[in-house]
């Protein structure tokens, strides 16, 4: 079919706290139709961050991102669209006024919702994310670009990102804003720190810098590196407490070993998002790459 392909997110918003769950339903006035919240990807954009931006857009929810549920691709005027799900958890919310695109917004109890949702793949969405545990989210950076090592005279362990670094760090921040990234964990090394601060100011976030996650330390010591790696997702699953933790190329296959992940080439900043289970396994993985 002929025409740019568009892409889309959006999310599967549950609400366990009662005997049934209930979903996230908006009632778009233009369609007559009861759906779940989604929007196109802006410009520049993540797909998660999209799907969390356009779930407050249309609901006034601010949702948390958990495992990805799937995607649904179909026809439109111009082409072919995609929309990719995440099952999320509601953070806060807040009245949202009905206008022209959404004149209604409800938790609905899922057999309710099933019944009444207009889209039988979108049932199919709501079905998949009930299938799939409550899970948090465990991510995995590669630090953003720095400085080359040749144009540094000073020790590499504070050797700074560049301005590359710079930008791809500041992009990271609506991704890891999608998770609800609540805990920041890096290796001391400037460039790694570095990458996470422009998250950790936007959030009132520390990071915890380990020595033993930099590259002098590391190598040739898989042993600490990995009981650290599993000491981490203990606290972020006992706690459900999502979590980023920032490393070096050379030190991330020995980092994902230890979560039970597959090595995965990493680009500078680019992100692997694990989804771990009340005992720390990895129910899922999605794999972003870098923006800039």
């Amino acid at each position: 079919m002929a025409g740019r392909p568009i892409s889309a997110a959006g999310v599967v918003a549950l609400d366990a706290s009662e005997p049934e769950p209930r979903v996230l339903l908006v009632h778009r006035p233009a369609y007559d139709d009861w759906s779940l919240p989604k929007g196109k990807l802006h410009a520049g954009e993540a797909l998660p961050a999209c799907a969390v931006r356009e779930a407050l857009e249309e609901t006034g929810v601010r949702v948390r991102l958990e495992a990805p549920v799937g995607d649904i691709t179909y026809p439109i005027g111009s082409g072919l669209k995609t929309v990719h799900y995440w099952r999320a958890s509601a953070i806060e919310s807040s009245p949202r006024p009905p206008d022209a695109e959404v004149d209604k917004i409800a938790w609905v109890p899922v057999r309710t919702a099933l019944a009444r949702m207009s889209y039988g793949d979108e049932r199919a969405m709501v079905d998949k994310a009930l299938a799939l545990p409550a899970s948090t989210a465990f991510l995995i950076v590669r630090h953003g670009k720095a400085m080359l090592r040749k144009n540094w005279t000073g020790r590499d362990q504070a050797r700074p990102v560049d301005a590359r670094g710079r930008k791809q760090s500041a992009a990271l921040v609506p991704l890891l804003d999608a998770y609800a990234v609540g805990r920041l964990d890096s290796s001391t090394s400037t460039r790694c720190v570095q990458t996470f601060k422009p998250y950790a100011k936007a959030s009132g976030l520390e990071v915890r810098g380990w020595s033993t996650l930099s590259e002098e330390l590391a190598k040739g010591n898989d042993k600490a590196v990995t009981k650290l790696m599993r000491r981490l997702v203990a606290e972020a699953s006992g706690a459900r407490m999502p979590t980023a933790v920032c490393g070096h190329r050379p030190v991330l296959p020995t980092m994902l070993v230890a979560l039970g992940v597959e090595p995965h080439p990493f680009q500078t900043s680019a992100v692997l998002v694990t989804h771990l289970d009340a005992a720390g396994a990895v129910v899922a993985s999605e794999f972003h790459k870098p923006l800039v």
